[in-house]
């Protein structure tokens, strides 16, 4: 999880600082509002199916903390919350797992890999069931523009999460799958220097590198799906 590994003193400094900034320059706080729901939709099932995963290969460690939950004060931090709210940038909860309680067949490098990469999937199996959700709002029914809004921030937030999150860059789930195809070394060498490379990352984070990389591929998956979603509903209309 996002700021597993890293002192956490530190990191609320430093996030601090981020969202006072985000605070001052926003004046979109009706949006934020409008973003909530989805924020709040997003990381729940994001932390939830890294439980979920986890569970299911053997390890029961979530359930015994009460993760296997769809109630999103098991998962959602606040601080983390608010971040991502004001600043773009946040976390739930970590789900903490114990590879040794593992007993698929699979590897354990294997294991923890499905159980990282499940947290993004469902983000852009959600984004996909509330892109149907939004054209079938849309074209049958006559909601206010406010759900329709709420629904399609939610669209948006977890294609935005889960392409994020798939970023093969440590402390990111995407570096806990990229990481079963490094050798001995390159892993050890990355456990070694994890706090400078969490560090790194949030200077790419606040620098916006990081987003000129996840923006055009957030652009290109929002709009394969709108174009998909659109043909079915064609069908119907």
């Amino acid at each position: 999880m996002f700021y597993d590994g890293l002192d956490r003193r530190k990191l609320l400094t430093i996030l601090g600082i981020c969202l006072v900034f985000g605070l001052l320059m926003t004046g979109e706080f009706k949006i934020i509002l409008l973003t909530l729901p989805g924020v709040i939709i997003a990381m729940t099932f994001h932390e939830f199916a890294h439980a979920w995963v986890a569970d299911k290969l053997g390890d029961t460690t979530p359930r015994a903390q009460g993760r296997l939950t769809l109630n999103p004060l098991s998962h959602i931090d606040p601080f983390g919350l608010i971040l991502l709210l004001f600043a773009n940038i946040g976390w739930g909860k970590p789900v903490q797992i114990n590879p040794r309680n593992f007993n698929s067949n699979k590897s354990i490098e294997t294991c923890e890999a499905l159980v990282s990469l499940a947290g993004p999937l469902i983000n852009l199996i959600l984004a996909f069931i509330f892109m149907i959700i939004y054209y079938a709002l849309f074209w049958f029914t006559e909601c206010s523009e406010i759900i329709l809004l709420i629904v399609f921030y939610t669209i948006t937030v977890n294609i935005g999460l889960g392409v994020f999150n798939l970023l093969p860059i440590p402390p990111l789930d995407g570096s806990k799958i990229f990481a079963k195809f490094l050798p001995y070394n390159a892993k050890a060498w990355i456990d070694r220097n994890m706090q400078y490379i969490y560090i790194l990352f949030l200077i790419l984070w606040i620098t916006n590198v990081l987003s000129w990389i996840v923006s055009p591929v957030i652009t290109v998956i929002f709009d394969g799906m709108n174009w998909l979603v659109s043909r079915i509903f064609m069908i119907f209309i």
